[in-house]
């Protein structure tokens, strides 16, 4: 993924600055225009398509080497369906999500696309995707077949518009040949919290800021939000009436977070990913990352390194996660063939989803997940075990323009610019008002 700010931002991008882009881009489809195609009135979703020749349009951001994976999957698909043309379109992410709401606006939009699960509301409020639930149940997919976390991020107002593809959690990345100097078993991460502060003085000792603290989004903010759930908190309330991370879970969260700074085991002010570039540098050992972080650390051939699910700090097991969704845009015209092809397609992805794993993903298919083959890439299994307590946010529309009031307190919290309670409470006032705007704004 190729996203704005960073490589990995893309992974947050749809719901958050790209929020006001897409909204301009979108004219005036609005919720309570007609959708065309795809509803709960529409044919059921068939397994195979016998119609006449159709091509498809299928755009998405996989602009790194994901992009590669998914065009090998795409040329399979197409030589194994002789009346089925499949061509991708890609765009980095912040082009992406300015492009696809113009030309579905304008009646020339792609057929299919990928949306980042918290852009899938947002999308679905504004009237540019389509429903998706004659497909889930003419295939007869249920949480089960995925996770129940990982089913319900695709639905939005009782409909699902989104098909998950994939997820990408957090994961601990650690530095074996570091964690080794320092006296550190290089084999066993730590997993708790007392056997993270353990290994940090120990590291400490040794002359290693063990884990660094970075105050931006990528991935500071994504520390946070695990934190704030391992600590028993939320980010909303429910229907995202209102802000709760300021609560006592919020304010633990970010305190512990902070202190790696406070207590020396990070330096101050950590520029944007050189928390990762000091991991492959042996500059420190213990990183919390994106599943991504696997393809860039496959590329040091002398890199001792390995990956583990993040470390339960609070009460509970928790970890931020995003989620690659399929989805069928809105057309002037609708085309029931294409309609159907469509889907043929992203069930037959969503079960050949193996190839996707290799590029740095968790398949969100539970049989694949299950599969040897699977179990055969140790980073990647390693992050899955995570797959039943990852969480995201709230299926709201224009729920990122009130998460980006996070990204500010960690920041300010990190940069030791304002207590943790402090910017919290700041950015809960700000990220009620935003709320209250989205209401407004989306009819809810």
């Amino acid at each position: 993924m190729n996203p704005y700010l960073t490589r990995r931002g893309a992974l947050g991008l749809g719901a958050g600055a790209g929020t006001a882009i897409l909204l301009s881009a979108c004219g005036d489809s609005g919720p309570n225009e007609k959708v065309t195609g795809g509803g709960p009135n529409a044919a059921p979703a068939a397994t195979a398509y016998t119609g006449p020749n159709v091509s498809l349009a299928f755009w998405n951001g996989f602009t790194g080497g994901d992009g590669a994976f998914m065009k090998t999957l795409i040329d399979q698909f197409n030589t194994e369906h002789q009346n089925i043309k499949v061509s991708m379109n890609v765009y980095q992410w912040a082009d992406y999500y300015q492009k696809v709401p113009a030309a579905v606006s304008s009646g020339n939009g792609p057929d299919l696309g990928i949306m980042h699960v918290d852009s899938v509301a947002t999308n679905a409020a504004r009237g540019v995707i389509l429903p998706l639930d004659d497909l889930a149940a003419s295939l007869s997919l249920t949480e089960d077949d995925f996770s129940p976390p990982v089913w319900q991020a695709g639905v939005y107002n009782q409909k699902r518009y989104g098909i998950p593809l994939d997820v990408h959690p957090l994961g601990l990345f650690y530095n074996k040949t570091v964690m080794e100097k320092a006296g550190l078993d290089p084999e066993k991460p730590p997993a708790t919290a007392d056997e993270y502060l353990t290994a940090l003085d120990k590291l400490k000792s040794a002359g290693v800021q063990g884990s660094w603290a970075t105050p931006f989004q990528f991935t500071g903010s994504m520390w946070f939000h695990s934190l704030l759930w391992q600590f028993g908190g939320d980010l909303f309330d429910a229907g995202a009436q209102k802000a709760t991370f300021a609560q006592d879970p919020g304010v633990q969260a970010l305190t512990w977070y902070t202190d790696l700074v406070r207590k020396g085991y990070s330096p101050r002010n950590v520029a944007q990913d050189a928390d990762l570039v000091a991991l492959r540098n042996g500059k420190n050992a213990l990183n919390w990352n994106g599943i991504w972080t696997i393809n860039t650390l496959s590329e040091d051939k002398n890199l001792q390194w390995g990956a583990a699910p993040v470390p339960q700090i609070g009460t509970q097991k928790a970890v931020w996660a995003g989620s690659h969704q399929f989805v069928q845009f809105k057309q002037r015209s609708q085309d029931d063939n294409k309609l159907t092809a469509g889907k043929v397609f992203i069930n037959w992805i969503s079960q050949k989803s193996l190839e996707w794993a290799k590029g740095g993903q968790v398949p969100a298919r539970k049989d694949v997940r299950e599969s040897a083959e699977f179990k055969a890439l140790p980073a990647q299994a390693a992050l899955a075990q995570q797959i039943d307590y990852v969480h995201y946010p709230p299926s709201v529309p224009g729920i990122g323009d009130a998460l980006n009031t996070v990204v500010t307190a960690v920041n300010e919290s990190v940069l030791l610019r304002k207590e943790p309670a402090k910017a919290l409470s700041d950015a809960a006032a700000k990220a009620d008002q935003i709320l209250e705007q989205n209401r407004k704004k989306y009819g809810g």
